[in-house]
């Protein structure tokens, strides 16, 4: 998308840094249109509706928006507006809908969205009727019969978001089941978490695993009756390795048409920004080919595996500004699993373990000696790159804080904001060690949607699962987090972000913490000013002020003036980059 920035002149610009407090986040200073953007006609004025500019402690609405070069020339009230209206300015009636910031993707993998979208869909109900291992296999095989090409392409037949806790059969599939889709063709069934899949028996062939095989560091290949000869569950590291071999095995083509899908996701839920959360080398370079040919229709953060791609890292380094759309924006650690599938990493055993596990089984890390962690922040540290750490369990979490520790100490704390992703089972003094080291929250509080009932029942107990996510305790301590949804290990809905944060309602309709929900301003700011300043952007993004990116969303209704149990319900009527729009609901 090229023209990204304005032709017109700026002048006063006011940036200031500040602190991780949501009360100063709202008070961020930002660029100031002056008397001479003013004598230049607006591109497009928006009126008629709510204005919610997202630049408050508390809501504060305009009633007109102009927009000149992709950046918000004006917003003000309606009489304020007038001047600026020439003879080729467009007119927007909002006709009674709200006008909101461009949602902001805290943490997701929009490549893997793409794949998600191209894939044999196996989430369960709502998104997908993944009911049963035979509904899978039924879902997969019709699949496979329309995409022959993409077989071809790709040489595996893919399903993707099963998840074992909502099969009838309460298991996971194994490679037996698979091989009723294909016992020539590999078939892979990634879990809806993206940290377990399944492979038939071609699968696993192909991936080198047999009964002598070893588990790798940091992941676990399960194992049949006897003990020893792989069922096709492969958990972590020993699922990541094949999968990440298998993926760099697609052409150029292969992945600027998963890329391509993956930005159409999240244009049609109102983000303008999204994150490439563990990127591999080809996976950001098909992200540089589509800007340099202006097919980004979004800007996208990508972050490099830091200890896969350190030496991809080293080499292209990393940037706070795009180069038209993209940005080298960081760098990401993973230190652990995830809960609803017993590999999150915690200090206290799981409430009822797996069977095959001890009663004290507390899941493992992805680092089995903490030295590896603390060179890997170290090296962040020292090279300047933000880092994003995944975090699910609170051993994990305590690694990471100290790690992070000893780096403060040896390279000052100066503005790094690392951010911890999920931060799932965060405890009150991790909070506090995580304010005072400058470390930034990113919740996943669809957690509590889409697992929140197998944590209280099974995997946490209700303690600690009314406690996950605790963005209110976060709250209490004057920090600003952010809320993501990790898509695709859910869909890339900002409204079910939303919905997630304010009613921490579990499929049962149960609610899951109560004391941890949040407000629908406070939620809206997550995705909004606070994912901004997450990702160094708060200059030119987050809230509707002049000098800022014209990046835009219009919903039906306004978050603020519907009932909770209704915000998962409001639709993205449009979305608007940089003044052009890259999604309307009435043009699909």
């Amino acid at each position: 998308m090229p023209g990204r920035i304005a032709s017109f002149v700026i002048a006063g610009v006011a940036v200031s840094l500040w602190g991780c407090g949501p009360e100063d986040a709202a008070r961020q200073e930002t660029p100031a249109a002056t008397a001479v953007v003013a004598q230049v006609p607006a591109d497009t004025v928006y009126l008629g509706g709510d204005i919610l500019t997202m630049a408050g402690d508390s809501p504060q609405y305009v009633e007109a928006l102009a927009v000149k070069d992709g950046l918000i020339l004006f917003a003000g009230d309606e009489n304020g507006v007038q001047p600026l209206l020439g003879p080729e300015t467009r007119q927007v009636d909002l006709d009674g809908q709200t006008l909101l910031p461009g949602f902001i993707d805290a943490h997701g993998h929009v490549w893997n969205t793409g794949v998600q979208a191209l894939t044999a869909n196996l989430l369960p109900p709502p998104d997908g009727e993944g009911r049963d291992i035979a509904a899978l296999i039924e879902i997969t095989s019709e699949w496979a019969e329309l995409h022959q090409n993409a077989i071809e392409t790709a040489g595996w037949i893919i399903g993707f978001g099963y998840d074992d806790a909502q099969l009838a059969e309460g298991r996971h599939p194994t490679a037996d089941d698979l091989d009723q889709v294909s016992e020539t063709v590999p078939v892979l069934f990634l879990h809806q978490s993206t940290h377990l899949g399944v492979m038939n028996h071609k699968g696993l062939e192909l991936a080198g695993y047999t009964a002598e095989s070893a588990d790798p560091p940091g992941g676990v290949i399960q194992r049949g009756a006897d003990g020893k000869t792989p069922n096709g569950v492969l958990e972590e590291m020993a699922l990541f390795t094949p999968l990440f071999a298998m993926l760099a095995e697609f052409d150029q083509e292969a992945n600027l048409a998963i890329a391509r899908a993956g930005l159409a996701a999240y244009a049609a839920q109102g983000f303008t920004t999204a994150q490439e959360g563990r990127a591999t080398r080809s996976v950001a370079e098909a992200w540089r080919r589509l800007a340099e040919q202006g097919e980004l229709i979004l800007d996208v953060d990508v972050y490099p595996d830091i200890r896969g791609e350190e030496a991809y890292l080293r080499e292209v380094g990393t940037s706070r500004s795009y180069n038209d759309g993209f940005r080298i924006a960081g760098a990401k650690l993973s230190l652990d699993g995830a809960i609803q599938n017993y590999t999150g990493w915690l200090t206290q055993p799981y409430h009822q373990p797996p069977a095959s596990q001890p009663a004290d089984y507390s899941g493992y890390p992805a680092f089995a000696e903490d030295s590896e962690v603390v060179q890997l922040v170290d090296l962040a540290y020292q090279q300047r790159w933000q880092l994003i750490v995944h975090s699910n369990g609170d051993a994990a979490g305590d690694q990471l804080i100290d790690a992070v520790d000893q780096a403060v100490s040896q390279h000052g704390d100066s503005d790094r904001r690392t951010v911890m992703i999920h931060a799932q089972t965060a405890r009150e003094d991790q909070l506090d060690a995580m304010k005072a080291l400058g470390i930034f929250p990113s919740f996943f509080a669809m957690h509590t949607y889409y697992w929140g009932d197998l944590h209280r029942e099974t995997t946490l107990g209700e303690e600690r699962a009314w406690r996950i996510s605790p963005a209110q305790s976060a709250l209490r301590r004057g920090m600003a987090f952010s809320q993501h949804h990790d898509a695709p290990v859910a869909l890339p809905s900002a409204m079910a972000v939303l919905s997630a944060a304010v009613n921490r309602t579990s499929r049962s309709g149960e609610v899951i913490g109560p004391e941890q929900r949040i407000s629908a301003y406070d939620a809206l700011r997550a995705i909004t000013s606070w994912a901004a300043y997450q990702g160094f952007q708060e200059s030119s993004k987050g809230t509707l002020e002049e000098g800022k990116l014209a990046d835009l969303v219009i919903l039906d209704r306004n978050p603020l003036n519907v009932e909770p149990q209704n915000l998962r319900t409001l639709r993205v009527m449009e979305t608007i980059k940089q003044g052009k729009t890259i999604y309307r609901a009435d043009s699909q």
